[in-house]
């Protein structure tokens, strides 16, 4: 079993609250850290039917049939439950009694804030990063991690991420899909995601892809959102704090997972990412996605963001700890350039706030020139684990 880095983050909160709630995409090694981590804890699976049906039709006979401390699994199929756990949590003031597991943000976000605000910890769990891998003894070149990607079962299962990232669009993206909209026009849709996969890392411009799908704009807010949240895509937001104006404002859009937006671009080797016209929004689609994980992991639930002003000036990648701001530029090609950190440079003379600052690149060595380092991809989450640590050292050997 590969370590996850959030271990410690479940495990501290599981000693000062009653509850806590493990939130993220399907797939994304949930059960497997649950139950690993709680092994004195009952499992209930809600996605079973008949436990799902009993659950919902008798709450009270559930409890007592499950009475001690409880893995429930997919909670949000029956968020009655979440009432009956806040009783018991009030009365029993034992830490870690509970720990929940769910797959829709919004629903279980909405339960929790009504029923269990203040008794559970929310955490999301993404798909591993790249330091995992390494922790674990898996180090791979650039095409075959964004080829690959990042879901648990690659690795510790050994699946083909072809079929796995087909059958993962078919099995949870389309059924998740169905059960929060009405999606009247199939075609659409699979034309609008593979479409997303295709923009990674531009600015959303919903008028453009009204046009390129067939549907209104209004609809396709819907649908992102919805994608969102089944931890499918997010939105990386632009920082605009102290900059006014001069800021653009429009979020980009990226996939959870590389290795499903390499799979929707029809990429069916590591050889094809290499001549695929995407790899440069593929290979930053990876790294901001490992920030967003590592910053998750350690328990920060903001601060990724990217900066682009009116004028042009944009910079990938912008890490947010407290008052300070420290830029990332993410390069897909296996050499390095000086000139690859003009726009940090620049972003430091705007900004008062601005330090440091690196530059991600798709090989193989980490050097630093003056301000800016050149940073191989492999160690950018060990970097990004030091910012948010206060120790911004090497990774280890």
């Amino acid at each position: 079993m590969i370590r996850r880095e959030i271990t410690d983050h479940i495990l501290n909160m599981a000693e000062e609250y009653p509850a806590v709630t493990v939130i993220g995409p399907r797939q994304s090694g949930k059960t497997t850290l649950a139950k690993a981590l709680f092994p004195n804890h009952e499992y209930v699976n809600l996605e079973e039917p008949d436990t799902r049906e009993f659950a919902r039709k008798y709450p009270r006979d559930f409890f007592k049939n499950h009475s001690g401390s409880l893995i429930i699994d997919e909670v949000q199929r029956v968020p009655e439950l979440l009432s009956y756990i806040q009783v018991m949590t009030d009365e029993a003031d034992t830490k870690g009694q509970f720990i929940l597991t769910g797959s829709h943000q919004p629903q279980i976000k909405a339960n929790i804030a009504q029923s269990l605000a203040g008794r559970t910890a929310l955490i999301t769990l993404l798909p591993l990063t790249i330091a995992e891998l390494s922790g674990a003894g898996i180090t791979l070149e650039r095409d075959e991690y964004i080829y690959r990607g990042f879901m648990p079962r690659i690795y510790s299962e050994s699946v083909t991420p072809k079929y796995l990232y087909q059958n993962y669009y078919a099995t949870y993206v389309e059924r998740d899909v169905r059960q929060l909209i009405n999606v009247a026009n199939q075609s659409s849709f699979e034309r609008f995601i593979k479409l997303l996969a295709g923009r990674i890392g531009q600015l959303m411009n919903l008028n453009s892809l009204a046009c390129d799908v067939g549907v209104s704009q209004p609809t396709l807010n819907s649908w992102i959102s919805i994608l969102e949240a089944s931890f499918i895509v997010f939105r990386l937001p632009c920082y605009f704090a102290n900059f006014g104006k001069r800021v653009i404002k429009t979020p980009k859009l990226y996939f959870t997972d590389v290795g499903l937006a390499a799979s929707l671009l029809e990429i069916e080797s590591p050889n094809q990412v290499f001549r695929d016209p995407l790899v440069g929004g593929l290979f930053e689609n990876m790294i901001v996605a490992d920030a967003l994980k590592t910053m998750y992991n350690r328990g920060k639930n903001s601060g990724v963001y990217y900066f682009r002003s009116q004028n042009g000036l944009e910079v990938d990648l912008i890490l947010s700890k407290g008052r300070e701001l420290i830029p990332i530029e993410i390069k897909s090609g296996a050499t390095f350039d000086t000139s690859f950190a003009k726009n940090i440079k620049l972003f430091r003379k705007l900004s008062d706030g601005a330090t440091g600052g690196y530059v991600v690149y798709g090989g193989d060595k980490s050097v630093k020139i003056e301000d800016t380092e050149f940073v191989n991809f492999r160690d950018i989450s060990f970097r990004i684990a030091g910012i948010l640590s206060g120790e911004r050292g090497s990774p280890p050997c």
